[in-house]
């Protein structure tokens, strides 16, 4: 299927290395996820979304943004179409307001399912899904219950988004079955693994298809010049500590970060004070 990098640090910070050159790296992932690519990042607090449909290796352009982008927020995405055509409408990252969504997987019988689901939409939010995938439903979905949770969709808190994300995979489960375990398994299976940013808040579901994390490395080969270096930045954190940085990968890259591997039902975020906290959604 897809594949799906997020990148949240105190610092900007360029990608280039993990988007093209680290072994691992999503450029290169490209070769086997063909159908197009995304690169979100945001500047001065404002969200900017560069896809195409063309293949990530191939793409000139995936090369020249992954060499510019230097921001404290990133999220980057290569498309192996399972559901919807192959086109610019339907590739991610997707983008509602400050909002960013990247999602690795399938609903299990989308097109049969496809308006059943779409009722499940706030009025508000449902004219705005402009594609045809699974995907862009998902984000959206979300979204409505958040909206559910919060009352509005601005400046909402990290523990708000945990608990949307857990109120809809449990009302979309309850429709079309359990997500699949078995990262390998057909891909016809439901897969609800996801990233959603809004700049400052950052969140990652593991819904049956491979995600890593990491927030500290065993050497950081900045530690005498960046005057941000702490403590965490070599050194495992735990519920509620400060990070300073959180990075998300289908795959773990090469380099000096410690990856952990998610577990499906994980859900793992920094507020918008970068503290990093642990959840569980239960399907």
């Amino acid at each position: 299927m897809c594949r799906v990098f997020g990148f949240r640090s105190v610092i900007q910070s360029q990608v280039h290395h993990s988007l093209v050159n680290a072994e691992n790296a999503l450029g290169l992932q490209s070769q086997k996820h063909p159908d197009g690519w995304g690169v979100a990042y945001y500047m001065h607090g404002s969200p900017h979304v560069i896809k195409s449909e063309m293949t990530a290796l191939d793409d000139q352009l995936f090369k020249r943004v992954s060499g510019i982008v230097s921001s404290e927020t990133v999220v980057a995405h290569i498309r192996n179409a399972t559901q919807g055509d192959k086109s610019i409408l339907n590739t991610h990252p997707f983008q509602f307001g400050p909002w960013i969504f990247a999602h690795n997987g399938n609903i299990k019988n989308w097109k049969e399912k496809r308006s059943e689901l779409m009722e499940l939409l706030s009025p508000k939010l449902k004219r705005f899904v402009l594609g045809d995938t699974d995907s862009e439903f998902l984000f959206f979905l979300i979204l409505t219950h958040l909206e559910a949770f919060s009352g509005h969709l601005a400046q909402t808190s990290l523990s708000n988004l945990a608990e949307a994300t857990k109120s809809a995979m449990k009302e979309l489960t309850s429709i079309i079955g359990p997500v699949s375990e078995i990262d390998n398994g057909a891909n016809t299976e439901t897969y609800l693994t996801f990233i959603m940013t809004d700049g400052h808040r950052m969140l990652a579901h593991h819904g049956g298809k491979n995600l890593n994390y990491s927030t500290h490395k065993s050497l950081c080969p900045e530690r005498e010049t960046c005057p941000s270096f702490a403590k965490s930045c070599e050194n495992p954190a735990k519920q509620g500590e400060r990070v300073n940085h959180l990075v998300f990968s289908s795959e773990p890259l090469s380099g000096q970060n410690i990856w952990n591997p998610m577990k499906p039902g994980d859900i793992i975020g920094v507020d918008a004070q970068m503290k990093l906290h642990f959840y569980n959604s239960e399907v």
